[in-house]
């Protein structure tokens, strides 16, 4: 991780803010919440965050990839459960048994290899079971549920300790998939009395108790991305972003500024470069239509987002707030996750998943 006096740009990470958000769900659903720690934990860094949801009380966690899995669980204490939502590729599953880490079976090939384990280990495994209730990405099929139904020794060897299912629409609350998928998931859950069932993302824990079963699984929630866009978000920011000035330059009526000529300048301005850029994971489609912010004051990008700075027009802004070395804010309390993410046309997922390497971070509450 780059020095504090070296790096061009300061990711804060508010693990106080993480616990808040994780407290908040559980509080919400009335049932066992887990994590999803996949993708470094939506890239504000897994070993800190799972320090602190630890702390917390969570005890049950999800990655996507087998290694993710691998890593967690050398942070994880004795006794916490780790599933693996992708379950093990072809001719990984032993590294899953090594590693205690509990396979989210999809398909019949993976079924297939799990039980293969368990009887030439002599062991009857722990498993999750997904099911596919309308959003055809990943889970057992329709053709599979009866399969079970017609030969339950199709599970013999397992041990399934989760049902789950995913959501695709839960962040549009009135959407009719939400209310389809819970009743094909119901359907699917009588075929396993006794065995916890999952269906609750993070939007998913605001549709209300006929979601929450018996194990919640937020994700970009605990981060503090909005669940349920339009309204005011109930969870608290976790993130925080500043870059660093590298020059402040003046320019006249007629000059270009960054690649493409794509910004002329009306008349004289005050142009600030800043050391963050597409590389950074801050996207290229925010060219021209987003912000930094100086004091709170809001100063527009100007030219196209580069690899590596960012331009800005600063002008009337007092030259030693942005002379070389000072520092703007990218995510403050004045423009979030999600309001970048609508700047530039994706989700506020996209955005914290590619904050990049190259900051310099802090975490409070470490």
């Amino acid at each position: 991780m780059p020095s504090a006096t070296r790096a061009g740009a300061y990711l804060t990470v508010d693990l106080h803010a993480v616990r808040a958000n994780y407290r908040h769900l559980r509080a919400l659903g009335g049932v066992e919440c887990g994590a999803v720690l996949k993708a470094d934990a939506y890239g504000l860094g897994m070993a800190p965050v799972a320090a602190a949801l630890v702390a917390e009380g969570c005890r049950t966690f999800f990655t996507a990839h087998l290694d993710e899995g691998i890593r967690l669980r050398t942070l994880l204490p004795a006794g916490t459960t780790i599933y693996v939502m992708h379950g093990a590729m072809p001719g990984a599953a032993r590294d899953c048994l090594a590693h205690d880490l509990v396979p989210v079976l999809n398909d019949p090939g993976q079924l297939e290899e799990w039980r293969a384990l368990a009887r030439e280990t002599g062991r009857v495994l722990p498993a999750a079971l997904q099911f596919d209730t309308g959003m055809a990405r990943m889970g057992l099929a329709g053709a599979d549920v009866e399969r079970l139904r017609q030969d339950p020794a199709w599970l013999d060897g397992l041990r399934p300790q989760l049902v789950m299912s995913h959501l695709a629409c839960a962040d549009e609350a009135l959407h009719p998939i939400n209310a389809h998928q819970r009743q094909r998931f119901d359907a699917v859950r009588a075929l396993f009395p006794g065995v916890p069932g999952s269906l609750a993302n993070s939007s998913g824990v605001f549709l209300g108790p006929a979601f929450h079963h018996d194990l919640l699984r937020p994700g970009a929630a605990l981060y503090g991305i909005h669940p349920q866009p339009g309204g005011v978000n109930p969870l608290a920011q976790a993130v925080s972003l500043a870059a660093r000035v590298v020059q402040l330059r003046s320019i006249d009526a007629g000059d270009i500024v960054g690649y493409g000529a794509r910004y002329v300048a009306p008349g004289p301005r005050r142009i600030a470069t800043i050391a963050i850029g597409y590389a950074d994971g801050w996207l290229r489609a925010l060219s021209g239509r987003s912000y930094a912010y100086v004091d709170g004051v809001a100063v527009p990008f100007v030219g196209t987002v580069s690899m590596d700075s960012i331009t800005l027009d600063v002008t009337g802004v007092p030259d030693e707030r942005v002379a070389p070395g000072q520092s703007v804010d990218l995510l403050c309390a004045q423009q979030t996750v999600d309001d970048v993410a609508a700047q530039a046309g994706t989700i506020g997922y996209e955005v914290l998943t590619r904050l990049g390497s190259r900051f310099h971070r802090e975490y409070i509450g470490l």
